[in-house]
């Protein structure tokens, strides 16, 4: 019989009837590690040797990984953290959904051992939860969050994948939750008007009348300052946002995207409501004397501090309750901005432009119902370019 070839691997059966391969295979530093492996049958042992060789051969670690999904998570956690390029409200919502949503369910597993049926585990599980909304109801958690969990825990094993600790990412294998996209139902013009003029006689007025007419996002708002805006050239730049970050509470940072940073131009109205709000708020700050804090911010709280998001939402709903218009969410007014430019007209790459929107797929995606008069003007552009005469069409009607 000839010799076994040095790292062949060898399988025996112990006294208690298990089958056991030994094999020599590569750590993921390159070393070569000695690896047992066990079975009920000399068929299944052998199936698992001929894969731990065909992975030494390729030179691909296969030695025991004792990380499971909580402990590599953690890991993971640490690098996004040193990661310049990572924002810390990303990495801190990517840590928020792991405690929240996997580490219960599969945290203990090993990450060598998770399976597609694990990923499916951890999706139930989190359609089966609910939450409480601000009106105090219950409801279920939406297909969105059971997508968004599926996502960062495939982006937590794709690492693990470069590590080449795992050999696939199981969570890619399996297909996330089809999530039905809610079409915007924004304020109308009367809604806004009632509103605007119950709104602007509230402290914060200015706030509510510029995010209605720049489309500004709340955390855009809440770090403004006054540097910002330029009431002579009559334009206001978005250079920062405020993020609420776990246990480090309210911070400034980037926007999320490069065309987040953009510089609008102000309405007549803004300006107004904006030279209104600078005079109260310097009221406000000589009564404050010495407690005030001289942040700069153009929407601060009574002692020049910043303002809690919360607390801004919860003036919208009163507010709203006293215009006595519809409850809606302050990202709303955002879309109620859109609604209204692309009703008088506006180019839809305009309103991307005013929205800071990455992409011009997500405006038309977004608002593309709201557009009917613009697709009506190209249907009769095109019949201009062609020589249909007006009578023409109005004969084809």
């Amino acid at each position: 019989m000839s010799k076994r070839a040095n790292g062949e691997g060898s399988i025996d059966q112990r006294a208690d009837g298990m089958w056991r391969a030994r094999v020599f295979v590569y750590d993921t530093d390159g070393h070569r590690v000695r690896r047992t492996i066990y079975g009920k049958t000399r068929e299944v042992v052998a199936a698992k040797l001929v894969e731990l060789q065909s992975l030494t051969y390729k030179h691909i670690p296969a030695a025991p990984v004792k990380h499971t999904v909580r402990t590599f998570g953690e890991e993971w956690i640490r690098r996004l953290r040193d990661d310049e390029k990572r924002k810390p409200a990303t990495v801190a919502n990517y840590e928020w959904i792991l405690s929240k949503y996997v580490y219960d369910v599969v945290g203990a597993v090993r990450i060598t051992s998770l399976t597609p049926a694990h990923v499916r585990k951890v999706m139930n599980t989190t359609a089966s939860l609910s939450r409480k909304r601000q009106d105090g109801t219950v409801a279920p958690l939406s297909a969105r969050t059971v997508q968004l969990t599926r996502s960062v825990l495939r982006a937590m094993l794709a690492e693990a994948q470069r590590d080449e600790l795992i050999h696939r990412n199981v969570a890619a294998l399996v297909k996330g939750p089809t999530v039905t996209r809610v079409e915007v139902e924004p304020w109308t013009r009367q809604e806004v008007d009632a509103f605007l003029k119950v709104a602007l006689r509230h402290r914060l007025g200015a706030l509510f009348s510029v995010g209605v007419a720049l489309g500004m996002r709340k955390g855009e708002l809440l770090a403004l300052h006054w540097s910002d805006i330029d009431m002579d050239g009559r334009t206001l730049r978005v250079s920062k946002t405020v993020q609420r970050l776990g246990s480090q509470g309210l911070v400034t940072g980037t926007p999320k995207t490069m065309r987040s940073r953009r510089t609008i131009p102000l309405p007549t109205q803004v300006v107004r409501s904006l030279v209104k709000h600078r005079k109260e708020q310097d009221k406000e700050r000589a009564a404050a004397g010495v407690t005030w804090q001289d942040t700069g911010l153009v929407f601060a709280s009574k002692s020049g501090g910043l303002l809690d998001p919360k607390h801004v939402n919860r003036i919208l709903d009163s507010l709203a309750a006293e215009a006595g218009v519809r409850r809606i969410r302050f990202h709303d007014l955002r879309h109620t901005c859109a609604t209204l430019l692309l009703g008088q007209g506006v180019a839809p790459r305009t309103v991307m432009e005013v929205l800071g929107h990455s992409q011009m797929s997500i405006t038309t995606d977004l608002y593309g119902h709201v557009m009917p008069t613009t697709l009506r003007d190209a249907a009769d552009a095109m019949d201009i370019a062609l020589g249909t005469t007006p009578s023409d069409r109005r004969e084809r009607a």
